[in-house]
């Protein structure tokens, strides 16, 4: 993957070596990882390695199953945003943001610009994202972005050991 959008705030773009570090920095935060599917805390330097490895393996891929871009603010990993499950017409939408960044649109910003890119460019007809129900701050960049509540999933996400309900938001092309 080849792709790179730049705006006035910030850049997204594949992820390349040497990100792990701002990688592990960032999402190494409790109350950022509380709200991904990532089953572990801390989140070491060896997570991200491993990580920024599994999406350069894919980036390489002709038909890539998980597309992946950094939100790169001067020069760091301040977030990722992406696609998962890609399944011809539709894929699910993940992202985090790095709490010193929450609450200044960036997330907003990203959101608009990686579902037009996944209508336009990827050619989806169908994007969804599950949210924690205690994630309000993500939901609203989903209703911002265009996307409608479709459901709530009861028990539909294990982490750890408890079983977490998913509210569905999805958008249509």
């Amino acid at each position: 993957m080849k792709n790179k959008i730049i705006t006035k705030d910030f850049i997204l773009r594949p992820f390349k070596k040497g990100d792990e570090f701002s990688l592990a920095r960032n999402i190494n935060d409790i109350k950022v990882i509380r709200n991904t599917l990532i089953p572990f805390f801390p989140y070491t330097l060896k997570n991200a390695k491993d990580w920024v490895g599994k999406s350069l393996k894919e980036n390489r891929k002709k038909k890539p199953t998980i597309i992946n871009f950094v939100i790169d603010i001067k020069g760091e990993v301040a977030g990722s945003i992406g696609f998962s499950k890609i399944e011809g017409h539709r894929a699910e939408i993940g992202y985090w943001l790095a709490r010193k960044y929450w609450s200044k649109g960036i997330m907003t910003k990203a959101m608009k610009l990686i579902t037009k890119f996944g209508f336009e460019k990827l050619k989806f007809k169908r994007i969804y994202g599950y949210v924690f129900p205690f994630n309000k701050p993500s939901m609203k960049v989903l209703k911002k972005a265009g996307y409608k509540f479709e459901g709530i999933l009861k028990k539909n996400t294990k982490k750890g050991n408890r079983f977490i309900d998913d509210y569905l938001f999805a958008k249509i092309r």
